[in-house]
């Protein structure tokens, strides 16, 4: 009976063991974190933009581009004027230099058909009138003139041949060794070449290198004639007036003739504004001309125009032959031809002396009360 008791109990203890659950054993703790070593971004190697130009940089650049442009243009149209030259042409430019003419007139009038024209220039002929303008100034064959400012020598084709012989032509010009990147420069040499492309016909034409920012001739009494053929708006333009009037006046022999060609304006117009779009009022030119020791010889309509209207936003060069607005409208401008202009004659006389100050008064006695 204890026996049984007993091996019960055991049982049951065996059997309460059995039932209870194992306690939970804990996992591991999980291993530290391994260090990341940080790693910057790639550099960013691109250079940065460059800064924008300034307006008076673009200005720059823009004027070196056309000059660029307009050297290649006219290395291009050079070369074909130099082939254009036959001996034939050469031969017929010696005879119009050799020749002696009877009137100045005569003289512009065989320059006018001659085959050293540059082609094109004759088309500017109906509108310029060159033979009746300087019979109008009183050119000779004998006369010693000073061009200001020949440009592409449209007017030296013409006067060079007619003074070769008995008179004399003297041209300005800007320094053709000056800076390369100067618009001067270019003019000079553009003109050099010009004139010596035909020696038999500009072989005796003089120049007068000169700056136009300080004008200085050193041709003191030795001139018959200066011509100022639209040139003188750009006088007003560069603040320069006063310094050439001077200069031509110096130049002229006494009674010598200031020939004056230019644009003209409305007639109230002010001359500072209306001389940046290329034209002048001409009562003002006369007063301005006549007060620098010069009086006005006569006047002439044979180069005006009625049809130019005058109030083009890029001025005169609106026109032929500049067309400064290419194709755009270029029929319309065409129809009107080139600008209305003034054709002035002066003489030289002595220059207008400034009044004498008024000489000094004795102080009144003070008033007494």
């Amino acid at each position: 009976m204890i026996r049984r008791s007993l091996v019960s109990s055991v049982l049951a203890v065996l059997l309460g063991a059995c039932a209870e659950e194992p306690a939970p054993v804990a996992p591991p703790p999980p291993p530290p974190p391994v260090p990341v070593a940080s790693v910057a971004p790639p550099a960013d190697t691109t250079p940065p933009p460059p800064p924008e130009p300034t307006p008076e940089e673009k200005k720059k650049a823009d004027d070196a581009a056309r000059l660029q442009a307009a050297r290649a243009k006219w290395e291009d149209d050079n070369k074909a004027e130099i082939a254009r030259w036959t001996p034939e042409m050469h031969a017929a430019a010696k005879a119009l230099a050799d020749r002696a003419y009877s009137t100045g007139k005569q003289g512009v009038e065989a320059a006018m058909k001659g085959t050293h024209r540059v082609p094109g220039a004759a088309d500017r002929d109906k509108y310029r009138h060159p033979a009746e303008t300087m019979a109008f100034f009183g050119l000779k064959p004998t006369t010693t003139v000073l061009d200001i400012g020949p440009g592409e020598g449209w007017y030296t084709e013409l006067l060079a041949p007619t003074l070769a012989r008995q008179g004399k032509y003297i041209a300005t010009t800007p320094d053709p060794m000056g800076p390369i990147d100067s618009p001067s420069t270019f003019g000079g040499q553009r003109f050099a070449a010009f004139l010596g492309k035909a020696p038999e016909l500009y072989g005796d034409v003089k120049t007068v290198i000169l700056d136009n920012k300080a004008p200085k001739l050193d041709l003191d009494g030795k001139l018959d004639m200066v011509l100022s053929v639209r040139e003188m708006h750009n006088w007003v333009r560069g603040s320069t007036l006063d310094t050439w009037l001077a200069e031509i006046q110096r130049s002229l022999k006494p009674g010598g003739i200031f020939a004056v060609i230019d644009h003209r304006a409305a007639p109230d117009a002010d001359p500072k504004e209306s001389a940046t779009k290329g034209y002048l009022p001409e009562k003002w030119v006369i007063a301005t001309v006549e007060a620098a020791g010069f009086k006005l010889a006569g006047k002439s309509e044979i180069n005006a125009n009625p049809k130019d209207t005058k109030d083009y936003e890029k001025g005169v060069w609106t026109l032929p032959p500049s067309f400064a607005l290419k194709d755009q409208d270029h029929e319309k401008y065409a129809a009107i031809g080139e600008s209305d202009r003034m054709t002035l004659k002066f003489v030289k006389v002595a220059p207008k002396a400034a009044a004498a100050p008024a000489k000094a008064q004795a102080p009144s006695a003070p008033a007494t009360k």
